[in-house]
């Protein structure tokens, strides 16, 4: 299943794309795409719908962060060997854990707000997956059970204000629209396989970054049984887990973004994303 929210932002709708790639309404079914949606039985619920006997909704609708009420935005660093080469880091040993702030989430085509004075905003496509049900001490062997599905993140990041200035990285993670998400929330079955997915991003028409899953150094199932043994994770939290080679910061001279750049980027099976570099006065 594709799972979605459409409408204004702040007043989006549950929904679900069907078999002819249209937008069905869900608001007669469930509240929102939520905690409750999300678990294994809430799901279980969406599958023995018949679609063709839901609402259809206007084509061209906005479609929102495909998850209800983010209680926690889980991030992971350097997870591609070729990215931590090219930024000149070391290999991680174990994963790099930070937090964006769940104010930076966006739906997939709003537009990205570039901070006044920002000179260094870069992009970064990456995989990223829901909680579907309290996550604390999981195995490996048994931590995808414990994701709902999968998604679209671009981890905005504003470079100096998350390397050269002091304190952690999430004040260069954090501004709002830096964590566009969806468009859709896609569940495992679906996805089969999520160490073997293709990612890409283009800047202005121009490809900036290919990568594949294959090459994360941590697994979807590592980062998830990982992260539960520092923290416990609930239904609808995010954790999306770091980004191919192909950044600005990388580039040689680094290059960023500036007033009306359009990233368009995307994930196999996953759907695309797209957004404009608009000034906050725009």
């Amino acid at each position: 299943m594709k799972l979605l929210r459409h409408g204004p932002a702040g007043a989006e709708k549950p929904g679900i794309l069907d078999a002819e790639g249209r937008v069905r309404d869900l608001s007669g079914i469930v509240r929102d795409i939520d905690a409750a949606t999300l678990s294994p039985e809430g799901l279980d619920r969406l599958r023995a719908l018949d679609l063709s006997s839901l609402p259809l909704v206007e084509e061209n609708v906005r479609l929102g962060v495909p998850v209800a009420h983010v209680g926690n935005l889980v991030c992971i660093g350097l997870n591609y060997t070729d990215h931590a080469e090219e930024t000149n880091a070391p290999i991680p040993s174990q994963p790099i854990i930070f937090n964006k702030h769940t104010g930076s989430l966006s739906g997939a085509f709003d537009d990205v707000i570039l901070p006044p004075g920002s000179t260094k905003l870069d992009w970064e496509v990456e995989l990223a997956f829901v909680i579907g049900r309290p996550c604390w001490h999981v195995s490996e062997e048994e931590a995808l059970s414990y994701v709902a599905g999968y998604t679209i993140l671009n981890d905005l990041s504003e470079r100096e204000y998350q390397l050269e200035w002091e304190g952690q990285w999430a004040k260069g993670k954090s501004y709002p629209t830096f964590a566009p998400c969806g468009p859709y929330l896609v569940t495992p079955d679906e996805v089969g396989d999520p160490q073997n997915l293709d990612l890409w991003l283009d800047l202005n028409g121009h490809r900036e970054q290919t990568g594949t899953t294959t090459r994360m150094i941590f697994t979807c199932a590592h980062i998830v049984a990982y992260a539960s043994r520092f923290m416990a994770l609930q239904p609808g939290d995010i954790i999306t887990t770091g980004t191919p080679p192909g950044v600005g910061l990388g580039r040689k001279p680094p290059v960023f973004m500036k007033e009306g750049d359009v990233m368009r980027l995307g994930i196999s099976g996953l759907g695309e994303q797209q957004q404009t570099l608009k000034s906050r006065t725009a």
